[in-house]
Parts: structure tokens; C-alpha cells; sequence
């Protein structure tokens, strides 16, 4: 026999976090258990988390669509295909049901990884703020010992972010400092390259997401003459069918993708992703999406599963104050699962 529970959890942000859609104080999440009598485990927890503006998922009617969802799992029926338009609805049933499948409290994709043997080297990420509190954010995670830095860029004036990274140039060359930019979008098509040269100019590894998706034209265009890596982030958001996905990334061809799986669809979808990338030489890294400890841990332990490259996006952890409690600890800009 199988039956389900539902959990809401908003997340509640120690301070405003700054993004270029603008400033988020919470964010709604929900925790779903599956239990089935046959399993040796007696439940499998999942997270279906949201972004407000982001997520494809309807806010208003996810909790509904989430116990239909999982009300099908219960009865034998659900089909992931069904529920292509609610990614965190699916991320969550697959999360819930991998859990219990494995039997183990709280993991997901046993590895050496999961036993606290190895970590995973993920980048330190800063919001958008004054000028002042980014150098300040900058300044702990480096105390902190992170060796790739993430900024958020779009938000307030570029020539105060821009001088943020050449204040970081000054002190650490490209090879002793990875530096990343996310401007979700931020940017004009028809001036985008105004903003990409000056940030070349400083050895930047990439920059996600420059200009608003379903501009496919105008990101092709980009990526041809960009003197700095693009990586597509939101772009990826609601292109489900392996031919549309095909397509997208043979149109555009980008240097990079980011694999966000709450808002993708799952783990199997973010394989598929992930598959077709590699085939055209196009490389990859993960980043959690504003998920709690538990879904950050589910994503970080199918990361490493994956043999993901580079710096990967999963700190976001000590972002709330009502956090779910975890065994993960990030040690020098590695993030260890205990």
C-alpha cells in the first residue's frame, strides 16, 4: 500500500537576497514523502521548490498539482510525461520515490561521495548589493578559502559591479581566482557585447545567461562573437522534447549549460540535457536553485554520480534561517555531504 504527505516550507532568507528580477525575503517549498509498505525505508522525502517569476511551475496551484501528482504515484498511474509543465512538481515525485527506493535516511545516489570519502569543489556566490557589500562577501568567502568566485551582475550600476571585479583582478590573477557572472537575463540583445568586452578584459571565465531567453536569434549571435563564454541558464527552462533541446543547442551553440534540475524537470531530465551537450562538445556544471539542505544534498549527490567537471553551483545552504538541519559541510570551497 503507498500513501503520500505534504509539508509546506517557506524559506526564509537570513537577508534579502539581490537579483537582477529583483529582491527575494522568501520562498515557497514544500516537502513531499512517499511511503509504500513494500519498501524497507518507511518514507522518501522529496523537495518541490520554487522561484517566484521563475519556475515554470503556477505558484497559486503548485500544492494542488503536487497532491494530484503524488495521489497518481500512489494509485500506479503517474507518468513524469504528463507533468512536463510542473519541473518542481516532477523533481519532486523523483527525489521522493529514488529515496525510498535507496532506503537510506536523506541520500539519494550512494557514492563515495555520500560516505564523506570526497567533495565536491563548487564556486562562492555573491549577491548583488552596494559595492561595499559585495567586496564584503567577496572578502569572507575568500577567508573562507573558495577558489571560484560566482557574482551576480545586472542589478544595480555595471560600472560599480565592473569595478568590484578588477578590484578582485588586482589581487588574484585568473589562475590563482576563477571568477563567474550570472546576469539572469539582464542585458539588452542589442548591447549585451558592450557589457561582455570590459568583463573579458578581466579573464572572467563566463558569463550565464546575458540576455532575457526566447531570443534565440539574438543569444545565436551572441555566442558567435562574444569574447567571453556564455553559458545558457534560464534559456533550458521549458524546452522538454529531446528534438526541441537538439534544436536549441545546435541553433545557438554555446559555450556552456547550466544544470538547474528542480527547475528542469528532475534528474533523468537533466541528463538528457546533460547527454546531448556532451555529444556536440558543449561542457556542463550543476547549480542548486535556491533548494533547502535537502534537496541541495539530492542535487550535489547526483553532480558527483555524474562525474560533473569544474566549479559546481551548490552552496546555497546557509542562506536561511529555517533551513532544514544537514551532515553537508563546505571546508575550503569544497562541499563534503558529512
Amino acid at each position: 500500500m503507498r500513501s503520500y504527505s505534504i509539508e509546506y516550507h517557506p524559506l526564509i532568507f537570513k537577508k534579502p537576497a539581490g537579483t537582477s528580477r529583483g529582491v527575494l525575503t522568501e520562498k515557497p517549498s514544500y516537502f513531499l514523502r512517499l511511503s509504500d509498505s513494500r519498501s524497507p525505508q518507511k518514507q522518501g522525502v522529496g523537495e518541490c521548490s520554487l522561484i517566484p517569476g521563475l519556475s515554470l511551475d503556477d505558484e497559486t496551484k503548485v500544492e494542488e498539482a503536487l497532491n494530484i501528482a503524488a495521489q497518481q504515484w500512489c494509485e500506479h498511474n503517474y507518468n513524469s510525461n504528463d507533468w512536463l509543465s510542473w519541473p518542481a512538481v516532477r523533481f519532486a515525485i523523483e527525489m521522493a520515490e529514488l529515496n525510498l527506493n535507496v532506503g537510506v535516511e536523506n541520500e539519494w545516489f550512494p557514492s563515495a561521495f555520500t560516505q564523506g570519502k570526497t567533495g565536491i569543489p563548487i564556486n562562492g556566490l555573491i549577491w548583488m548589493g552596494s559595492q561595499s557589500d559585495m567586496l564584503k562577501q567577496t572578502e569572507e568567502k575568500l577567508n573562507q578559502g573558495f577558489s571560484c568566485i560566482k557574482m551576480k551582475v545586472g542589478a544595480i550600476d555595471f560600472e560599480e559591479e565592473l569595478e568590484v571585479l578588477k578590484q578582485l583582478r588586482k589581487h588574484f590573477s585568473a589562475k590563482e581566482l576563477v571568477l563567474r557572472v550570472d546576469a539572469n537575463g539582464a542585458f539588452e540583445a542589442k548591447n549585451a557585447l558592450e557589457y561582455l568586452k570590459p568583463l573579458a578584459d578581466l579573464e572572467l571565465h563566463s558569463i550565464e545567461q546575458p540576455i532575457q531567453p526566447k531570443q534565440r536569434d539574438e543569444m545565436r549571435k551572441l555566442c558567435e562573437v562574444s569574447p567571453l563564454a556564455i553559458a545558457l541558464d534560464e534559456e533550458l527552462i521549458g524546452v522538454h522534447t529531446i528534438e526541441e533541446q537538439n534544436q536549441l543547442l545546435e541553433e545557438i551553440k554555446p559555450q556552456y549549460i547550466i544544470i538547474k534540475p528542480s527547475l528542469l524537470g528532475g534528474f533523468k531530465a537533466s541528463e538528457q540535457w546533460v547527454n546531448l551537450a556532451q555529444n556536440k562538445g558543449i561542457d556542463w556544471w550543476a547549480t542548486s536553485a535556491l533548494e533547502s539542505n535537502i534537496g541541495l544534498k539530492a542535487i550535489a549527490e547526483w553532480t558527483y554520480k555524474m562525474q560533473a567537471k569544474s566549479y559546481q553551483g551548490l552552496g546555497t545552504g546557509a542562506l536561511y534561517t529555517n533551513n532544514i538541519p544537514t551532515s553537508s559541510a563546505i571546508r575550503k570551497g569544497i562541499l563534503f555531504a558529512k
